[in-house]
């Protein structure tokens, strides 16, 4: 909780920070994930449908580039076809680089690390935390677009590719999660 607390208080002083030389607007966002996992074994999990909300600061850089830091909460995993279900839930603080295109068009990329908050498997009635056998940090690459309209709503769209092994057993377990979702920027 610590290292969360930390990295939101950094996120917004470094927002602050650039604010004195650039244009910052914050924002706040939510919508639907669908993730699952991957792994070196034969294991073939569906996609868990899940959810994300955050907040974000859009600092411009100059016309046509700029810088998106967030904190979100996402709710990640995968489930199975023998009804199990694992849900693993992180807060994630990516920091996108983004190409803004002049009619409200954001292509973006950037690094993400996410902190692990809970894990639990739910099989039937049979509930289990597992949270002791996955590392604590993720690490994933973000692509994605967004689109601003005049009045601040928008809607982003992104995939989250897993860069790090979450097992602490080396199984090669990599998060992949698809996000859709509206944002509002206030001060567009």
């Amino acid at each position: 909780m610590k290292k969360i607390i930390l990295s939101a208080i950094m996120l917004f002083f470094f927002a602050a920070a650039v604010h004195a030389q650039s244009s910052v607007q914050f924002g706040l966002k939510a919508g639907a994930n669908l993730a699952t996992l991957t792994n070196d074994t034969n294991l073939d999990p569906d996609h868990r449908t899940a959810f994300h909300a955050g907040a974000l600061a859009h600092i411009h850089l100059g016309r046509r580039f700029a810088l998106q830091p967030e904190v979100m909460f996402s709710a990640q995993g995968a489930e199975y076809t023998n009804y199990r279900r694992d849900k693993i839930n992180y807060v994630n603080v990516p920091v996108l680089g983004q190409y803004m295109i002049g009619n409200g068009l954001r292509l973006q990329t950037g690094p993400q690390i996410g902190f692990l908050t809970n894990a639990e498997s739910k099989n039937g009635n049979t509930e289990m935390d597992f949270e002791n056998s996955l590392k604590k940090t993720d690490f994933s690459w973000s692509f994605g677009a967004g689109y601003l309209t005049r009045s601040g709503l928008g809607i982003d769209a992104r995939y989250n590719l897993g860069l790090s092994d979450i097992s602490k057993n080396n199984t090669g377990l990599k998060n992949r999660v698809w996000q859709i979702g509206l944002f509002y920027q206030f001060g567009s």
